[in-house]
């Protein structure tokens, strides 16, 4: 034991972050997967799982960006949206030439996060550019110019193709034709993909794709520039790419759970994709700790759980829930306080060793 002891020790912090990450994944999908399957599971908290897949998915990326880039983006859920509404065109238009439920979903997926990934470049070219207040200001904008334009968007397809507009159905000329996007009322008779194992293998591809990303040259590149971006420039860091480069990761892994969520449910709104979820999915960023992915695993699984088991004590629910999140806040600022004392103590033995050896 004291062997396998020293051996942890010795790993590296990215592989003690690996194994941590992947292990709480694995082991929540063994323990919930066969309870889910025999129904011993109550159908609220069933009906949660996806859900709960897709908001970590969503927290990871999202750290990425605020984070190890840190950059404040108040507009996550704008990718979310647009990933969530390609993903139920993608699987409508495949439904004849696809007949496996799982490669259409997965066709989705992927055109759901190859569109939300072109809504990236596009929106970060210029608002990468700026920074603090005005990047979130620009950020929160694109989400809700993203939602009502869905909100005008109709969407159907007949024997001719796929038809568009943005004014009614009667205006897309179509002949006994399927109606996908109805406007106001969003993406109906959406056929139901997604799964638990669907989303457990998205947060496993997530971890894989943002904790190698980290760990490379280009990860090491973002985080200089997070902490001084003017000494990131002077030493030949081009600040545009590795901060697009991010940030169209994170467009990419968000429309992928936004295709994962919408293929979830009958139907959906827009709505569902504005300021408020934005903001609910950065508290799970901040409470799970900035740049610690591990933390937004437990924080996303653990808030966002959390109402639906405090459902019996419906007059002070809120009330718990603002005590749990005050809770979690004043741990992880303790976690982050003994950390930076470690790191002081740290340095100061080292110059104390330096001054050891210069005598």
């Amino acid at each position: 034991m004291s062997k396998i002891g020293n051996k942890i020790k010795n790993l590296n912090k990215f592989t003690l972050t690996n194994i941590k990450a992947y292990s709480i994944v694995i082991i929540a999908f063994i323990i919930l997967f066969p309870l889910n399957s025999r129904g011993m599971i109550s159908n609220s908290m069933s009906g949660l799982l996806v859900p709960i897949c897709t908001y970590i998915v969503m927290a990871i990326s999202l750290n990425l960006t605020v984070g190890f880039l840190g950059e404040l983006s108040l507009g996550h859920a704008g990718f979310m949206s647009v990933g969530a509404f390609v993903g139920v065109i993608a699987a409508s238009c495949f439904q004849d030439i696809i007949v496996s439920d799982v490669l259409r979903l997965i066709v989705s997926i992927i055109f759901g996060g190859f569109f939300a990934g072109i809504a990236g470049f596009i929106i970060g070219i210029p608002v990468l550019r700026l920074r603090g207040d005005y990047l979130a200001i620009v950020t929160l904008a694109f989400g809700e110019i993203i939602k009502n334009i869905i909100n005008c968007l109709y969407v159907g397809i007949d024997a001719a193709g796929l038809h568009m507009g943005m004014t009614s159905i009667e205006a897309l000329g179509m002949t006994n034709g399927r109606i996908i996007i109805n406007g106001p009322q969003g993406a109906v008779g959406i056929t139901k993909l997604s799964s638990f194992t669907a989303g457990v293998i998205l947060i496993l591809f997530t971890l894989f794709v943002v904790l190698n990303l980290v760990n490379s040259k280009t990860g090491r590149a973002v985080t200089a520039i997070r902490d001084n971006a003017i000494a990131a420039e002077s030493v030949g860091i081009g600040i545009t790419r590795y901060k697009l480069t991010a940030f169209i990761v994170s467009a990419v892994l968000a429309g992928m759970a936004g295709a994962l969520y919408a293929m979830n449910f009958s139907s959906i709104v827009a709505k569902k994709f504005d300021f408020n979820t934005s903001i609910l999915i950065l508290v799970f960023v901040v409470l799970g700790g900035m740049g610690n992915i591990v933390g937004s695993i437990i924080a996303t699984a653990v808030l966002y759980i959390l109402p639906e088991l405090l459902r019996e004590f419906s007059d002070y629910r809120m009330l718990i829930y603002a005590i749990v999140l005050i809770l979690v806040m004043l741990i992880t600022n303790s976690e982050k306080t003994k950390q930076i004392k470690e790191q002081i103590l740290l340095k100061l033995s080292r110059n104390k060793n330096k001054q050891r050896q210069e005598e």
